[in-house]
């Protein structure tokens, strides 16, 4: 196993519990979403945000959590940045219009799914599930994509769309969490 790919593995699988957070994140953000379907267009926003925020946060504490051992982390980095950047754009500008949170999303959904491509393709050889995470990253394209071919879908369908990648999206994040804790028990400690 190549060192650039071992520091990966170790980074992921020392800190798979980010990754459950991450998914029961999601889940939770699909189980609000679909409990309330009269939600209004503010109060989806803020969820959104809310939602957004957490996400970024967590991938920006993975990866100063392996800053000390991994060049690896800036993939992480990256992806926590670009979910906080959404999310604090979407609570600085409450008023924005239903295309610009489609916008927001779409690019959102898209730069994470690139991310997550990145990494399963350099973990490819070295775990068995890698494609987890790059279902997961085709997932997050998928959504972007669609909304922004599709804006004139109108808000309630995003939410229900929305609401619908977050469950597949947690799902995944959870299994993957788990695959990745077993995994971790294998390494030898640092």
């Amino acid at each position: 196993m190549s060192s650039l790919h071992n520091s990966l593995l170790e980074l992921l699988s020392r800190n798979w519990w980010l990754l459950l957070l991450r998914g029961v994140a999601a889940i939770a953000f699909a189980v609000l979403s679909w409990a309330q379907p009269g939600l209004t267009l503010s109060a989806l926003i803020l969820l959104f945000g809310a939602y957004a925020l957490v996400d970024g946060v967590l991938g920006i504490w993975s990866a100063f959590a392996a800053r000390k051992k991994h060049r690896q982390g800036w993939l992480l980095l990256l992806g926590g940045l670009f979910s906080l950047a959404a999310g604090v754009a979407t609570f600085v500008m409450p008023g924005v219009t239903a295309l610009a949170l489609l916008i927001y999303i779409a690019i959102w959904a898209i730069g994470i799914g690139a991310m997550q491509l990145v990494a399963a393709v350099r973990l490819r050889k070295e775990i068995e599930g890698e494609w987890l995470l790059g279902l997961n990253g085709l997932l997050s394209i998928a959504l972007g994509a669609w909304l922004l071919a599709q804006p004139g879908a109108g808000i309630l369908a995003l939410l229900w769309v929305l609401a619908a990648y977050a469950l597949l999206a947690g799902i995944v994040l959870v299994v993957l969490a788990f695959r990745l804790r077993k995994l971790g028990k294998g390494l030898a400690p640092a």
